[in-house]
Parts: structure tokens; C-alpha cells; sequence
């Protein structure tokens, strides 16, 4: 198997770890501190992956912790918005909010490095915006509050790619993996320390049960799938892949969760589905040509 096969599979992998998560954090949280998960989340994955990339730990410089630390910022952001988000919305709803990555990267760069947008770009942010109305636009035309962390932190994550992709193209990111996220877990020590909720010593195995799931799986294995894959592949393609993750996300909250698919989840979701599909299809290419010829 070539080297962009396997990270494609394992991007999809991770994708299916990251999907079900949102159900997973959004049942181990319930009453508890989502900060103090959180940091539990972040400390675990620090250790693991120290432990992993230990080779690459003993040799970090300056250089490496400042990376992280740029790195860190945005990702933080981006997950901690997005739980706070599962706070007041489901997580199918959640997740397919989410998705909107995809088409937020582009735009971002036309707005930050002043390039050129084609035509299947607007369209595809068009219909993403149209599938997002649909979703999250309630009753009365109000938007669901948790519905607005969820986007917020989408806008995140899309910095998060574009930085990840900025600084991969001249570094080895392996070297700043370990202290991106013991950044992110000493953000959110800090902020767990102000939240008048936290409890640090949760009696309940579903709370740690999600802290060791999402700490090995949707955080460890992902964002580090993720950082090695954008030394091969764009931060747009990378997250056309993350659009697996409102598919599992689904089919997580139904099974998990018991959530409802509603029509209005299905019908925007497919739409922001069809929004990515379009943002990546290349319409010039020879063989999209001849597969229409043929049909």
C-alpha cells in the first residue's frame, strides 16, 4: 500500500473515532465540568504520546515548543468551543456543523493570502450555507446557541489546518505534537480552575471511560494522523476527508445516544456533503470528462 493510500485509510479511521466522539464526550460529560474533561483528555494524550514519539520528545528545541504552541491555539479553540457546543445541541447536529471546515479553509485563504477563488468554491460555500440553514436555523428563524459554539469552533479548526499545513511544508511536525497538546492541556487547567462546576475527581466510570476514548482515539491517534498526512496532502483535501466524520457522527448519536435523524439533519447534511464534493471535483480533469462521455 502506497504511503497517501495508508493515510487516507487512516484518515478515514480517524474520522470514524472522531465521529463517535461527539456522542462519547457529550454522555461522559453530563453534569460534570467540560474543562476538567477536557484537561484529562489532553494530560492522557500528552502521556501516550510522549511515551510513542518519545525519540522525538528528548530532542525538542525551542523552535518545536514555539510551533506547538501556534499550533495549540487554534485547536484548543476549535474543540473547546465545539464541546461547549455539545452542551446545548446534539451531537448529530453537532457534527455536521462541524463539516463546514471544509469550506471555511478556502474562503480563509482567499481573505488571508489574497488568492483567487473559482467559481465551484462559491458554489460549494453557497450550498454548505444553505445546508447549514437548514440545520441549525430553529423555529421563528432563531439560531440554537450551542449551534453558534459549533460554528465558531469550525472556524478554528480551519485556521488550525491552514497552520498545520503552513508550517508542515518546512518542519517536522513530530517534534511539536507533544507540546501542542500539553499546551492545550495547560489551557484548559487554567480555564477548569476558574469553573466553579469542577469537580476533579468524578465517581462515575462513564466520565473516565470518555476521557480514555477520546484521549487515545479522537485525539492522540487523529491530530496525529492528521499533522503527518499534511506533509502529503492539502489542508483542503484533509478536510474533505474530516467529512466522514458527520457520517459516523450520526450513525454514533442514533446507536449511542438514541438521537433522532431528523429530515431537516439529513437534508442539510447532504447538502454540506454535496458542498465538499463539489469544492474538490475537478471539472477540467480528463477523466471526469470521459466518465460523463461514457454515461
Amino acid at each position: 500500500m502506497e504511503r497517501r493510500q495508508l493515510l487516507l485509510f487512516l484518515l478515514i479511521l480517524g474520522t470514524a473515532f472522531w465521529g463517535v466522539s461527539y456522542s462519547v464526550t457529550k454522555m461522559a460529560i453530563g453534569n460534570y465540568s467540560l474543562n476538567v474533561f477536557l484537561f484529562y483528555r489532553f494530560l492522557l494524550a500528552v502521556m501516550v504520546l510522549s511515551i510513542i514519539f518519545w525519540k522525538y520528545v528528548k530532542d525538542i528545541n525551542r523552535e518545536a515548543i514555539k510551533t506547538g504552541f501556534i499550533l495549540a491555539v487554534p485547536m484548543f479553540l476549535g474543540i473547546q468551543l465545539q464541546t461547549v457546543g455539545l452542551k446545548y445541541t446534539d451531537a448529530s447536529q453537532c457534527s455536521f456543523i462541524a463539516g463546514l471546515t471544509v469550506i471555511i479553509i478556502p474562503l480563509l485563504k482567499l481573505a488571508i493570502y489574497k488568492t483567487n477563488a473559482s467559481l465551484k468554491i462559491w458554489i460549494a460555500a453557497l450550498t454548505a450555507l444553505t445546508g447549514l440553514f437548514i440545520i441549525a436555523i430553529q423555529d421563528k428563524f432563531t439560531i440554537n446557541f450551542g449551534d453558534l459554539f459549533t460554528i465558531a469552533g469550525a472556524f478554528a479548526f480551519a485556521v488550525y489546518l491552514i497552520a498545520v499545513e503552513k508550517h508542515s511544508a518546512t518542519k517536522n511536525l513530530l517534534y511539536s505534537i507533544v507540546p501542542m497538546f500539553a499546551f492545550c492541556a495547560l489551557f484548559t487547567f487554567f480555564i477548569a480552575l476558574t469553573d466553579s462546576t469542577s469537580e476533579w475527581f468524578p465517581q462515575n466510570n462513564t466520565f473516565w471511560m470518555g476521557v480514555i476514548y477520546c484521549a487515545l482515539f479522537s485525539t492522540a491517534f487523529m491530530y496525529t494522523v492528521s499533522n503527518i498526512s499534511q506533509r502529503y496532502l492539502s489542508a483542503e483535501r484533509v478536510a474533505v476527508i474530516y467529512l466522514f466524520e458527520p457520517v459516523f457522527g450520526a450513525i454514533g448519536a442514533f446507536f449511542i445516544l438514541g438521537e433522532n435523524l431528523s429530515w431537516r439533519l439529513l437534508l442539510g447534511g447532504t447538502l454540506i456533503f454535496s458542498a465538499t464534493i463539489i469544492s474538490e471535483v475537478n471539472f477540467k480533469s480528463e477523466k471526469l470528462k470521459l466518465l460523463i462521455r461514457k454515461n
